[in-house]
């Protein structure tokens, strides 16, 4: 029987805006949308707590609205150390009649499942006093991280590009994941040029489509950025028929292929493992799945010979990638293009020389800044 006292009995959830930029950056076919963050904040009798985030690309309201109309009562009373238990009641609202009455989007409770899920499995961690990567399995210590970087942007010339690549090396940074398809093959075949130049021949490279090939042009441009020895090639069709054209295009070239970061479940990461479409798996376990997902993910990965590299949230997904053999890689910014991430944790995992090395401190080890709270952070919801 649950002792009562390690039932959820305090909740507090915030928004975490990100600064809007002054001169937006470019992807492919669309201006790179503000990261914002659901920030959940939970603790019971026993004086154990943990958090979770959600991230949010679009309009973040509807993932206050139901803090604003009673799903906080599907949340207070639960067990936190029963995780699967607690994101299987939220998830499963999705499919209700109770959502529909009230105005729950699908987005928002895929997003809200995902942050309280993280929450739920720093609090056990912190109870027990393991740190989360010990307690998925603790296969490593250490974990390499790529930054992301090499956007388009109004104005932005050849040696503005050249110069941006350079402090990046300068920092320590020894992969790099850079964006193209938003000129053509012969123009951007220009900028990989540069780059490849500035980082040199034994550092990674990683190229990100963001969707915006057809097939046609896909076939082209992997033949073409061959030489660039990318270590993958990401998001590189469009998305109406992306899982079999991501089969076509493995079967055509020697480069890893990767994606998941827009998929809105982890059933739709499972088909595009069914269809052999990738070698990498890039999902968010802010975005949809939590930890829980992401652990039978990064299993089925592992069994079927595929990597992970989760999108986004280096600090949130270090524990799950160092957890496992699959673990191949994350995610980083820079502080001009994710100032939230930069900021929001006075304790978190050191950063050095492309890698990610995580401190031994029970759950996540990570601490919420306080002063970054105040800085980007609106409280919209605590029950007392």
């Amino acid at each position: 029987m649950t002792n009562s006292s390690s039932l959820i009995d305090g909740l507090e959830v915030y928004v975490l805006n990100n600064p809007e930029e002054v001169t937006p950056h470019w992807v492919s076919h669309f201006i790179v949308p503000t990261a914002n963050e659901l920030l959940v904040k939970i603790k019971n009798k026993d004086g154990n707590s943990g958090f979770g985030l959600a991230t949010s690309y679009t309009d973040i309201s509807p993932l206050i609205k139901p803090f604003s109309n009673g799903i906080s009562d599907f949340i207070i009373g639960e067990d936190p150390f029963s995780p699967e238990k607690v994101y299987e009641k939220i998830f499963k609202l999705t499919d209700t009649r109770t959502s529909s009455e009230k105005g729950w989007s699908r987005e928002a409770l895929i997003r809200i499942s995902a942050a309280l899920d993280i929450a739920c499995w720093d609090l056990m961690g912190k109870a027990s006093n393991i740190p989360l990567y010990k307690l998925f399995g603790g296969f490593r210590n250490k974990v390499p991280v790529y930054v992301t970087c090499a956007y388009y942007r109004e104005g932005k010339d050849e040696k503005e590009l050249r110069d941006e690549i350079k402090k990046l090396v300068q920092l320590g940074h020894q992969s790099f994941k850079v964006k193209v398809g938003g000129l053509s093959i012969k123009e951007d075949f220009k900028r990989l040029e540069i780059i490849r130049e500035e980082i040199g021949s034994n550092k990674n490279l990683m190229i990100d489509v963001n969707r915006a090939w057809d097939l046609k042009t896909a076939l082209e441009g992997v033949k073409e950025f061959e030489v660039f020895n990318p270590t993958w090639i990401e998001e590189p069709v469009r998305w109406e028929d992306d899982r079999r054209s991501l089969r076509e295009l493995s079967k055509r070239t020697r480069i890893p292929l990767s994606g998941g970061e827009s998929e809105n479940t982890i059933y739709g990461c499972r088909s595009m493992l069914e269809e052999n479409a990738i070698q990498i798996l890039q999902f968010d376990c802010t975005m949809f799945g939590g930890f829980t997902g992401g652990r039978k993910l990064a299993s089925l990965c592992e069994v079927n010979h595929i990597d992970i590299a989760p999108h986004h949230d280096c600090y949130i997904h270090a524990p799950l990638v160092a957890s496992t053999p699959a673990g191949k890689i994350l995610e980083s910014f820079d502080d001009v293009r994710d100032p939230l991430q930069s900021e929001l944790f006075d304790v978190k995992h050191q950063m050095k020389n492309g890698w990610i090395y995580l401190n031994n401190n029970p759950g996540l080890g990570l601490n919420i800044s306080e002063n970054s709270l105040k800085k980007f952070g609106k409280l919209i919801y605590k029950n007392k």
